[in-house]
């Protein structure tokens, strides 16, 4: 199933060490990752440039982007285990 950015709040891709969830308002990039010159390398990097072009295509798509969201709501609930 190939990863749809802004589809829902389950997918995660993972090229190298980095991370991608999805979300429906963002898409969270976490890790790292070492673009080394060589097959995997180049595997990687176009891994990410494809996904990077299509985050760029969904949001160019929307009419009505707002100038900035808001951070995500955080919240704080008892620790179970104490």
């Amino acid at each position: 199933m190939p990863f749809k950015p802004y589809a829902n709040e389950a997918d995660v891709l993972t090229i190298g060490r980095l991370t991608i969830e999805n979300r429906l308002d963002r898409i969270t990039v976490s890790g790292d990752i070492d673009l080394t010159a060589d097959q995997a390398g180049l595997a990687d990097a176009r891994d990410l440039h494809r996904l990077l072009g299509d985050v760029v295509k969904h949001l160019e798509a929307q009419q009505d982007l707002p100038k900035q969201l808001p951070p995500p709501a955080v919240k704080t609930v008892d620790n179970p285990f104490a």
